[in-house]
């Protein structure tokens, strides 16, 4: 799995007005659970923009004041108006314990319902999976290839790797919808015999 590095500043002061100074300073203020202590801390914003506006899951690898974390993006808070972060709250891994995270969906194979004219829709982006740090994929896979017309895959088909799928077994991942042109043809075709 990838991974980028964010830089940070151990916060004296918490609060609603501490907060609100350290965004006004163009920072985030963060938090970092899974340790034996929470640690709170600050970083630029500019940082966060390759962790959280890419469709990749990254490892994060934490430097607060020269202590060294590897973490992963539980949550981030934006403005509802501006898009700017107000908080990000960070899972610090442990080598021996599992961690559940979202990771992107890619497709390989040809769906022989797109051949016949039918179009492809992914339902889903991402699945939830639970591993440990080192079997942490930068996707997962999905085989398309027995696609037809009108048929699914669905979270319990997806190849399964040394990580499960804590997403609902029948969720359907992708489709091949027929469209209407198609549909009035095998309804002519189904009159004439």
């Amino acid at each position: 799995m990838k991974s980028i590095e964010i830089i940070g500043y151990n916060r004296a002061n918490l609060g609603k007005t501490e907060a609100k100074r350290i965004r006004s300073e163009s920072n985030v203020p963060c938090v970092l659970y899974g340790g034996a202590e929470q640690v709170h801390f600050q970083s630029p914003m500019f940082l966060f923009r390759d962790l959280v506006y890419t469709p990749d899951t990254q490892i994060v690898e934490l430097n607060i004041e020269g202590k060294h974390y590897r973490a992963v993006l539980q949550d981030i808070q934006f403005h509802p108006v501006n898009e700017t972060i107000l908080h990000a709250d960070f899972l610090q891994l442990h080598e021996d314990k599992e961690v559940k995270v979202e990771v992107p969906i890619k497709f390989e194979g040809t769906a022989p319902g797109v051949q016949k004219g039918g179009k492809f829709v992914q339902k889903v982006n991402r699945l939830k999976i639970i591993a440990l740090p080192k079997d942490l994929p930068d996707f997962v896979t999905v085989n398309i290839s027995g696609l037809d017309l009108g048929k699914s895959v669905r979270v319990k088909d997806v190849n399964k790797g040394p990580f499960s799928v804590v997403n609902t077994p029948e969720l359907p991942v992708a489709s091949i919808t027929i469209p209407r042109a198609l549909k009035g043809k095998e309804q002519e075709d189904g009159k004439k015999k």
